[in-house]
């Protein structure tokens, strides 16, 4: 062992002492010591070692002694410690003699020079020696597991493109648009009024993808405070801030590597974080918060917004380049009152889910409640057909809801019944209009075509005019009129 120079004289002793003690202890409690040289050869074993030598191949001592350790020993790392200087104070060595915990320490000479090392057997038989640890560790490791499936479980889509119930033409085409969006590893953005079941068909669209089994993490922009959203997206390195983890936070672009990204209420995305997010998308990385190293991700992303991007863009709220890039493809999904076909539908899976999650047996709705149902206007769609629902249940005495109840329901949250609908048009009045003049009624057609279709891609004039077949030059020669 070195001395230490700064001790006095009587500290040195003492010193030297101490390590005598350590190595004789050592040497007499544990298991078996080995030392090698600087060369890896061993040069002495202790008496306990010895009765390892016919095991491993070598009756004789003289047989075992003088020779590299790694041709005697099995599996050792003695030349590692000998070549870094560094202990390996626990570790487990399996070989022909048994399984054991060993330690190896590097011995230096005067000038700090690594000269051999000592190995000691710890004990023997760490299955039953180590039991309780190792009995710990198992059962640390398997509520782990049982955590990780969990959480993957939590992450997988909730839903199925079947969930998106409606078999009217504007439902079948918002599905068939999904289906095609979910062959497809391009970003998706739905458009739609709030409560449509835009992120009920993003859980569906990852589902028929072939990420469905890679996590789907969803964020909610709009419930974000803005100071956090960076973070959210992006994660937190270690110590990025006062009071952060030590350990960094991942962001919700990390989680859904390999899944999918769905990024609700994009257009409540702050105007300053928006570069950052184009960056990601078009690049594939990000940069945490606190750091300066890019971390790449594979995630496909769709996004959802209730308002106008195009209008948002021209009044300079929304980058033009970050609506290009997310508005790939754009799938509209109609509000409830365009179809109005689907409410008995729908109305049944609200009614049996509202069941489900109270613990009691669906309710029966009267056809003239469905009718009643089907002729409102729902502002808040199916989110609002929900709450009305579920209102009217907890009113109910019955397993059934009848249309006096809910007319009244209706009336209590401040939504008075519609009028009648008008009658169908006549024959004769279908023959009056068509006596109008050719161009006027060609002209009222297009301008009802060209509204769709801007209304389908959310603003997008190009969009628009692929869609109907048609130049954006002749597009806006159009649109003259409208505007």
């Amino acid at each position: 062992m070195k001395s230490d120079a700064s001790l006095p004289l009587d500290g040195q002793r003492i010193l030297e002492l101490a390590a005598r003690s350590m190595f004789d202890l050592f040497a007499n409690a544990s298991e078996g010591m080995l030392l090698v040289d600087r060369e890896a050869r061993v040069v002495w074993v202790n008496e306990q070692y010895k009765r390892f030598l016919p095991a491993l191949g070598y009756p004789r001592v003289e047989d075992f002694v003088g020779h590299p350790v790694s041709e005697v020993v099995q599996n050792t790392q003695m030349h590692r410690v000998l070549e870094t200087g560094k202990p390996i104070l626990i570790d487990l060595l399996s070989n022909k003699a048994g399984t054991f915990g060993v330690s190896r320490i590097p011995l230096r000479d005067e000038q700090g020079n690594v000269i051999g090392a000592l190995g000691i057997v710890l004990f023997d038989h760490p299955e039953t020696t180590l039991q309780p640890l190792i009995h710990k560790f198992a059962n640390l490791q398997r509520d782990l597991d049982d955590a990780r499936r969990e959480l993957a479980t939590q992450r997988r889509s909730k839903h199925t493109l079947a969930s998106f119930v409606g078999g009217s033409a504007g439902a079948l085409e918002v599905k068939r648009q999904a289906r095609k969006a979910a062959q497809s590893s391009s970003p998706v953005l739905l458009l739609g009024e709030t409560g449509t079941g835009k992120e009920l068909l993003a859980h569906g669209i990852h589902a028929a993808s072939v990420r469905a089994r890679r996590p789907f993490v969803s964020v909610n922009i709009a419930a974000v405070p803005d100071t956090l959203l960076e973070a959210e997206f992006f994660g937190v390195a270690p110590g990025a801030y006062t009071g952060a983890d030590r350990k960094g936070r991942d962001g919700k672009f990390k989680l859904a590597d390999g899944g999918t990204l769905f990024l609700d209420e994009i257009g409540d995305m702050p105007l300053a974080l928006q570069p950052k997010l184009l960056r990601a998308l078009q690049e594939g990385e990000i940069e945490p918060l606190g750091s300066n190293k890019l971390v790449p991700f594979d995630a496909r992303v769709i996004a959802a917004t209730s308002r106008d991007l195009g209008a948002l863009v021209r009044e300079g709220k929304f980058r033009e380049d970050l609506y290009y890039r997310l508005n790939v493809l754009p799938i509209r999904v109609p509000p409830l009152r365009e179809r109005s076909g689907d409410i008995p539908a729908i109305a049944e899976v609200l009614v049996e889910d509202i069941a489900l999650r109270n613990g009691t047996a669906p309710f029966e709705l009267d056809p003239a409640a469905l009718a009643l149902l089907s002729s409102q206007r729902w502002r808040g769609n199916i989110r609002e057909l929900r709450n009305i629902l579920e209102q009217a249940a907890m009113r109910s005495d019955a397993q059934h809801i009848d249309e006096r109840l809910l007319e009244e329901v209706l009336r209590d949250v401040g939504i008075e019944r519609l009028p009648p609908a008008p009658p169908p048009r006549t024959t004769a009045t279908a023959s009056h209009d068509a006596l109008r003049p050719l161009g006027e009624q060609v002209a009222e057609v297009e301008r009802r075509a060209i509204q769709a279709a801007l209304t389908a891609t959310g603003g997008n004039k190009l969009a628009a005019a692929r869609m109907l077949g048609i130049s954006r030059a002749k597009l806006y020669e159009r649109l003259e009129p409208i505007v």
